[in-house]
């Protein structure tokens, strides 16, 4: 199977955290102030690998001159987000890298990030505006100051760059991140996202600024929000296809990260163990995930199958006080061929919960939330998704979708009386992807997915 040199720079930054798994950027919309959300779960150096879980919705303005097809004047979104932070990489939310080369002060990183594509929601799926764009980023620290700079570009070699800075205040349960931007934009970027190749507007530059904040409600539970509003230039805003000067921006969430009052700190003498390693075997279905649960699951006809493996490193060792585990999980699965489809490769990032109880011996069960990327739409997603016989009949599919694990384990030590097996644990899963009800352009505003029921082997170490 061939790989082109843009698809394997997707898959490795992805997989070793460089997934801009992204940066509010909108290709037709230029308030990137969600950008900095991620940045908003940010908390101070901790012991261990920094780590957050999120979910909210962003509001924007729609910059174009849309009345005359839609009544729309804002595009909505619903955004799961996730956070983690080792000395290889980050990802913050939607925006993400892997240090090429950092220090103290000074980071050099391999940079990804999204762009938003704030046009009706119901053009979305057809005009696939929205996507991950590849460039470069240099940060700067200075105590409670953090400047960076990137340039990066999209699929077709329009490039464009930015320079942030951003102050970090914090008071009691409050944490406050007021931000400026400017940002430039090639010729060929604005002409294409702005006038639609129809009129020429130039290269230019706009400027952002805003606030992003996060309230310590208790435990490691938190509320963020963010406001930004970005003035886009004259020449811009003299084109016939914009309609607004100034773009508002915002976004409001929940999220789950380290309590800044308890970190978590793992133990010198590994009492527990804080890595895992996972290996699973899976078969697709076309039942939903309610069947699946009612065990009313149908067969797939065609017999896809899938292998996946997934590594685990321990974050936390409780939620809202309650005794549950959380391990960020990357994770590559490789969907093999079949009389209907290739060889496709899949990667993953997510953050998973484990909750142990006893029942003779211990059982888990484990709920994960993440990204899912494919090289390719698998069978059993296109023939619910696109096509004059599918389920949904849109236009497009979506190799980026919400990534949901299911699972259920059963400690083998326990059921063999063997310390040997002590860490090993034998389970069931139910490997999801969907598009959140066509809630997230990030998605491709689309509904449904897929779905694998697979057997796992976990060995933790």
């Amino acid at each position: 199977m061939l790989f082109n040199c843009r698809y394997i720079m997707r898959l490795a930054c992805i997989f070793s955290l460089s997934a801009n798994l992204v940066y509010a950027e909108n290709p037709t919309n230029v308030a990137d102030s969600l950008q900095s959300l991620p940045q908003a779960i940010e908390t101070p150096a901790l012991p261990v690998n920094q780590w957050g879980v999120a979910i909210g919705l962003r509001r924007a303005d729609i910059p174009f001159a849309v009345s005359e097809v839609s009544e729309d004047t804002a595009v909505y979104d619903i955004l799961p987000l996730i956070r983690f932070q080792n000395d290889y990489g980050f990802i913050h939310g939607l925006e993400g890298g892997v240090h090429l080369w950092k220090n103290a002060d000074h980071q050099v990183n391999l940079y990804s990030r999204f762009r938003f594509d704030d046009i009706p929601k119901e053009y979305q799926n057809a005009v696939k505006g929205q996507s991950f764009d590849f460039g470069f980023q240099y940060r700067y620290f200075d105590g409670p100051w953090e400047t960076d700079i990137a340039v990066l570009s999209d699929n077709y070699k329009r490039f464009y760059g930015y320079t942030r800075t951003q102050y970090s205040w914090q008071y009691d349960s409050w944490s406050l991140f007021p931000f400026a931007e400017l940002k430039w934009k090639s010729a060929d970027f604005n002409d294409y996202y702005y006038g639609f190749d129809l009129e020429q507007a130039g290269a230019g530059v706009s400027v952002s600024g805003g606030v992003r904040a996060a309230y310590h409600v208790a435990s490691n539970f938190h509320l963020i929000g963010q406001f930004g509003v970005t003035r886009l230039e004259d020449d811009v805003y003299e084109l016939e296809t914009v309609a607004k000067h100034y773009q508002l921006e915002s976004f409001l969430g929940i999220a789950f990260y380290p309590d800044p009052d308890k970190p978590f700190v793992r133990s010198p003498t590994k009492q527990k163990n804080d890595e895992y390693l996972r290996f699973a075997h899976g078969w697709a279905t076309p039942s939903n995930i309610g069947e699946i649960l009612k065990f009313q699951t149908e067969r797939d006809t065609e017999n896809n199958q899938m292998n996946s493996f997934f590594y685990g490193v321990q974050v936390a060792d409780s939620l809202l006080t309650m005794p549950i585990d959380i391990y960020f999980t990357p994770g590559l699965v490789w969907h093999h061929s079949s009389d209907v489809q290739n060889d496709i490769a899949e990667a993953v990032l997510a953050i998973k919960a484990f909750y142990t109880f006893e029942l003779g011996p211990r059982w888990r069960l484990g709920i994960a939330e993440g990204l899912s990327y494919v090289s390719d739409i698998t069978y059993i997603e296109g023939f619910e998704l696109t096509g004059e016989d599918s389920k949904r009949g849109y236009e497009n599919a979506s190799k980026l979708l919400n990534y949901i694990d299911f699972s259920v384990d059963v400690n083998v030590g326990d059921i063999f009386g063997s310390k040997a097996l002590a860490q090993t644990w034998f389970g069931y899963s139910i490997h999801h992807r969907s598009g959140i009800f066509e809630t997230s352009s990030v998605f491709g505003r689309i509904k449904g997915g897929s779905n694998y029921q697979t057997a796992y082997v976990q060995w933790h170490f």
